[in-house]
């Protein structure tokens, strides 16, 4: 499998903790991002191929042109998008120094157990192989050959012996999380071990000193606790009698601790567990996310409000440190955040969405 480390030894600057090179780089390339204007000009393109021409001027073109030789519709856009951001996250830590590069890598491994998860709920599925590619997201370690290799396999047991064989650190949660899967045919429990494992390994790999590790923690714990918080409105929608709630507790968050969770867990409706969460750092997301909510009656709308201030306060984070690793941290996000944007509004030209739908569906910051 792709390895971090590997690609380090061809960075472009010597180790050490200096950030200066690095995020002038960063800055540079943070500014050829596309603003809020230039994605209402995509979204008001009259279909996929006009949408092509548009971006075929910008930092997309390249990738555009290669993939594009196999016809311009919308899986080949969607493949040159995915392209253009795994080229983009080598070349950035590619010249990150050594600091940089252990913190940055260690957030990006959430990108390893979503993809992992993506692909395990597919083979329980049994989905096929070019089903399973649209979910993916190659941002961390995991590059598009692995995924590819990984989601070409028989079964969920098959990943579990594949990640074995290749020494995957994620190995051992994958195999508590089978033993428990071959005995209630249930995923839960793979994807609570590999959640469970990456927050106790991410948090130990960032329990250093200084400054920029600190601001690492913060991004970090609050990943923890936005997935705390939705397995905490899941279990509101599900019967926890027979359930210790404890068990899907993940810890390392910076607001959610074992105490407020099981606190949260253990109240009667959604309500309740708002009106407790007001006067938080996430009370008033919640709050705003709630009339959606009755109008659906559906949990994802308060998860997708969850990554949404995830998102923007990551992206926020170059503002308040722009001699750290603050810099690469957001423009990484913002990168996928953008595609992230431009896939969803490809989908919805090649579908017909209307152009209310596809803004709604955007991050836009």
């Amino acid at each position: 499998m792709s390895d971090v480390a590997t690609k380090a030894r061809t960075r472009t600057v010597p180790a050490g903790g200096d950030y200066g090179y690095a995020n002038a780089r960063i800055r540079g390339m943070r500014s050829r991002l596309l603003d809020r204007s230039y994605l209402d000009m995509l979204i008001e393109a009259p279909d996929v191929k006009r949408m092509v021409q548009d971006l075929a001027d910008t930092e997309y073109g390249p990738d555009l042109e290669e993939t594009l030789i196999h016809g311009v519709d919308a899986a080949n856009v969607d493949i040159a998008l995915k392209n253009n951001m795994v080229r983009t996250f080598q070349k950035v830590l590619g010249f990150l120094n050594d600091d940089a590069l252990y913190l940055v890598t260690t957030l990006l491994g959430r990108w390893d157990v979503f993809n992992l998860k993506t692909i395990l709920r597919a083979k329980h599925m049994h989905l096929e192989v070019d089903e399973i590619a649209d979910g993916l997201l190659p941002a961390g370690q995991l590059n598009e050959v692995d995924l590819e290799a990984l989601s070409s396999v028989e079964d969920v047991r098959a990943v579990v012996d594949t990640a074995a064989t290749w020494g995957l650190a994620f190995t051992a949660p994958l195999r508590e999380g089978y033993t428990e899967y071959m005995k209630t045919g249930d995923l839960v429990s793979i994807e609570l071990a590999l959640d469970r494992y990456y927050a106790e390994w991410a948090s130990r790999r960032l329990a250093r000193r200084g400054a920029n590790a600190k601001l690492a923690r913060r991004v970090l714990a609050t990943q923890i606790d936005v997935g705390n918080l939705v397995m905490v409105l899941r279990l509101q929608k599900e019967d926890v009698e027979d359930i210790d709630v404890a068990d899907f507790f993940l810890p390392g968050g910076a607001i959610v601790g074992i105490d407020l969770y099981q606190e949260l867990a253990g109240m009667s409706d959604i309500d309740e567990v708002l009106d407790r969460l007001r006067g938080t750092p996430y009370g008033r997301t919640l709050d705003e996310a709630a009339t959606l909510f009755l109008e659906q009656n559906s949990i994802a709308v308060f998860e997708r409000a969850l990554e949404d201030l995830l998102t923007r306060r990551t992206l926020g984070l170059a503002k308040g440190d722009p001699l750290g690793v603050g810099v690469s941290v957001a423009y990484l996000w913002a990168k996928q955040n953008e595609v992230t944007n431009l896939r969803i509004i490809v989908k919805g030209k090649a579908v017909g969405m209307p152009t209310s739908r596809v803004r709604e569906e955007l991050i836009l910051v």
